[in-house]
Formats: C-alpha cells, structure tokens, sequence
C-alpha cells in the first residue's frame, strides 16, 4: 500500500511531487456527507443537497434529474462503449464507484444533438471527432500494446492520454484529425458533462445553484483571514493555499 501524502506539507501538489504527477484519488478523506464520486473528496461534510430548499421548484427538478439512473448508450455503438467508457474514467480519475456517468452524459448530447453551436473549421462535427478519437485510441492501444484501448492496463491508459494530451499521437485515425484540437474538443465534452453532476458540486464544495437564494457574503479575504462561508459551505479537508504553496 503507497504512503499518504503530507498533506499539510503539500505533497499532494503536483509541482511539489516527483514528474509533477498528482497522486492517486485515494489520498482525498472519505466522503462522510452526501455523495461523491468514488466517495472521497476535499469536503467531506458538505452536501449540495443541504442547501435544496432554498431552491425553486424548476430548480429542483433540473438538478435531481441528473441523478436519475442513465439508460443505455445510444450514440455511440456496442464497440465504440468500451474505449468511451476507458476513456472517460482515466480523463475523470474515476477508477470506482460511484462514478459520474460521463460516458452516458456525452452519448446523450450527441444522440440528442444538443451541441456546443460552434466548431474549430479545420475539425469535423464533434460526433465524428468523438468517433475518430475511440478509433484512435484504440488504434495506439494494439499498435503499442496489442490490446484494444479498454483492455490496457490503467498505466499503459495514461501514458496513451497523456499523449493524447500532448498532441504526439499519429497513425491510424490520428492522421486525419487535428489530435490538439480533438483533445480540446472531447475534455470540453468530459469536463462540462463531470462538473454538471452534483456529485461533482459535493467533490469541490461548490454551493449549487444561488438562484433565488443569492450569496450573502461576497468579497475576498480580509484582515481576519480567508472571506466568511456561506452559511451552507463546509470547511475543506485542509487548510492549505495551493498557490502559495505551488508557486
């Protein structure tokens, strides 16, 4: 079993870790209020959901219809789901339950065409990028690994997402994309998909929706130290200023 961060000494900071690596999920406390994903997080009380009667009735039930329990894909095919799926926990760091279902979020916006509106003009329609992306994927998992995407290991995984990240992969369906904007255009899907499931909210302590309740104490830190909480946040896990310490 790997050591623990010093989390008060900051080790849990990438540029304070050997290769700028962040650690793995597990050094976050266990969730003991509310859900989250995998059930750990930076605020362990805090619970979105404390704050449910200040919202309005379209408000609830906007935000508890994220909760309800996805169906099956219907985008994306039988072969595509593996990699998609691979790919959105490594691109997450959800490697286990509860998760997120971000795959199941992306196939509904594509299925559904409820799309961004605007695309880079040398990239194709962000179905097919996504299409070419598990493709590619796949790709470089059996030309490096001989395996498809899904089945390498969590290592081999990353190393290919980094690439990904990088924009270094070619061959296959990399030669037809842009692999810099392809990389942009699936994290915008993964990411806004993520941080609009209130799982997520409860993972960073963001206070959900302030309508109609509003914020009542707004403004940065003062002579007393950090800015006074909302009467529904919770303090973090840690007390450690990530920017002083990673600058």
């Amino acid at each position: 079993m790997s050591r623990r961060p010093d989390i008060a000494g900051g080790e849990h900071l990438p540029k304070l870790r050997p290769g700028q690596e962040p650690p793995p999920p597990s050094w976050l406390p266990r969730q003991r209020r509310g859900t989250t994903p995998q059930m750990i997080g930076r605020y362990p009380d805090y619970d979105v959901f404390d704050a449910i009667d200040t919202w309005d009735e379209a408000t609830k039930k906007a935000v508890l219809a994220r909760l309800e329990p996805p169906g099956p894909l219907r985008f994306f095919t039988a072969e595509e789901e593996p990699t998609l799926r691979a790919f959105c926990d490594v691109a997450t760091a959800q490697d286990d339950e509860p998760r997120v279902p971000v795959a199941e979020m992306v196939d509904a916006k594509m299925a559904d065409a409820k799309l961004d509106g605007y695309r880079y003009a040398d990239m194709p329609r962000d179905p097919e990028t996504w299409r070419r992306v598990l493709a590619g994927l796949d790709h470089t998992a059996r030309t490096a690994y001989r395996v498809p995407f899904a089945q390498a290991t969590e290592e081999q995984r990353e190393n290919i997402v980094r690439e990904f990240a990088a924009g270094r992969l070619v061959g296959g369906p990399w030669d037809d994309l842009n692999v810099t904007r392809a990389w942009s255009v699936v994290m915008r899907g993964v990411l806004s998909e993520f941080y609009s499931h209130p799982w997520s909210w409860n993972e960073i302590g963001f206070g959900g929706p302030a309508y109609p309740r509003g914020f009542l104490r707004l403004g940065g830190p003062g002579r007393e130290g950090p800015a006074v909480r909302e009467p529904f946040e919770r303090p973090g896990a840690v007390d450690v200023d990530p920017v002083r310490k990673d600058a």
